[in-house]
C-alpha cells in the first residue's frame, strides 16, 4: 500500500471533477468499453493508497460487455454447436437448434446493457462514491491541507458531485 501525499489528492480531487464532466457525453443507458477500461485502472491505483483503502475497497470493477460482445459469443456458439452436432442431430434437430439460438441473439439485443455490464450511468455512481470517500478524507483534515488547497479541493470535489448527481437524475427521468 502506498502513502497518499498532498499532491495527488489534490490530483485525484480533480480527476474525479474530469470523470464527472467527461461522462456526460456519454449515453448514460448505454456501456463505454474505453471508459470502462480507464475507470478500472483508475480504481486499481486508488484501491493502492492506505487513506483510501476503506472508502473504496467495496467499489466492483467495470464490465466492459457490450451488447455486441454478447451477441458475437451467442452466434458464435450457434456455428460450433450446428458443426460440432450437424451429424448427431435429425433436420428437424437442427432447425430448432438454429431458431433457438436466433431467438436467443434477438433476446440479448432487447435485454438491457445493466444486467450484464457496467453503463456509463453506474460508472457515474461508482465515481460519485468515489467522491464520497475523498471528501470524507478531506473533512477528516487527515491530509493537512492547507487552507486554500482545502477549498480548492472542495470545489473540485463539489463540481463533480454537483455534475455526478445531475446526470444520474436525468437517466432516471425517462
Amino acid at each position: 500500500m502506498a502513502e497518499l501525499t498532498r499532491k495527488e489528492f489534490y490530483e485525484l480531487a480533480d480527476q474525479c471533477r474530469e470523470r464527472a464532466l467527461e461522462l456526460a457525453h456519454f449515453d448514460q443507458n448505454r456501456v463505454n468499453r474505453h471508459q470502462c477500461r480507464r475507470f478500472n485502472m483508475w480504481l486499481a491505483r486508488l484501491k493502492t493508497y492506505d487513506q483510501l483503502a476503506a472508502g473504496v475497497q467495496d467499489i466492483s470493477a467495470a464490465r466492459p460487455i457490450t451488447r455486441y460482445d454478447l451477441m458475437a459469443a451467442a452466434v458464435v456458439l450457434w456455428l460450433v454447436s450446428m458443426f460440432l452436432l450437424r451429424e448427431q442431430l435429425s433436420m428437424g434437430g437442427n432447425r430448432i437448434l438454429a431458431f433457438s439460438i436466433w431467438g436467443l441473439v434477438v433476446l440479448l439485443y432487447f435485454l438491457p446493457e445493466s444486467l450484464y455490464a457496467t453503463t456509463v450511468e453506474l460508472l457515474e455512481a461508482k465515481v460519485l462514491r468515489v467522491v464520497e470517500a475523498l471528501e470524507e478524507l478531506l473533512i477528516s483534515q487527515e491530509m493537512e491541507v492547507t487552507e486554500a488547497v482545502f477549498f480548492k479541493i472542495k470545489e473540485n470535489l463539489n463540481t463533480a458531485r454537483r455534475e455526478l448527481r445531475q446526470q444520474i437524475h436525468l437517466a432516471h427521468r425517462r
